[in-house]
């Protein structure tokens, strides 16, 4: 089932320099693990299309059920104007949670909506 982000994680982002990070908290281990495998770097580059002119890099945070990527290149060179107007890459943690994802319905029960 195609859903957002939102759904299943809550998400919060900042700043540094001229990168940003978002950090996404996932609503349930069992979300997690399949959010290992399914909300990839490569996946965040497309979603972020327009935004991110470096790479993007994940951590992984097992003990939280949560991811961080770092977005190098993101904001402008930092303290200038972004696509979003966030230099500070405050609004990015948001952006991410409106992504559609293909979740399957074993997780239906989870679903925060």
């Amino acid at each position: 089932m195609i859903v957002k982000l939102s759904s299943i994680a809550y998400a919060r982002s900042g700043d540094k320099g001229a990168h940003s990070n978002v950090g996404v908290i996932f609503l349930n281990k069992e979300l997690y693990k399949w959010a290992l495998e399914n909300i990839t770097e490569d996946k965040l580059l497309v979603h972020f299309k327009d935004l991110v002119y470096g790479r993007i890099v994940r951590y992984k945070l097992n003990n939280l059920n949560a991811l961080n990527f770092i977005l190098y290149d993101s904001l402008g060179g930092g303290g200038s104007e972004s696509l979003l107007n966030d230099a500070q890459g405050k609004t990015y943690g948001q952006y991410l949670l409106t992504m559609e994802i293909d979740l399957p319905n074993k997780f239906k029960e989870y679903i925060n909506e």
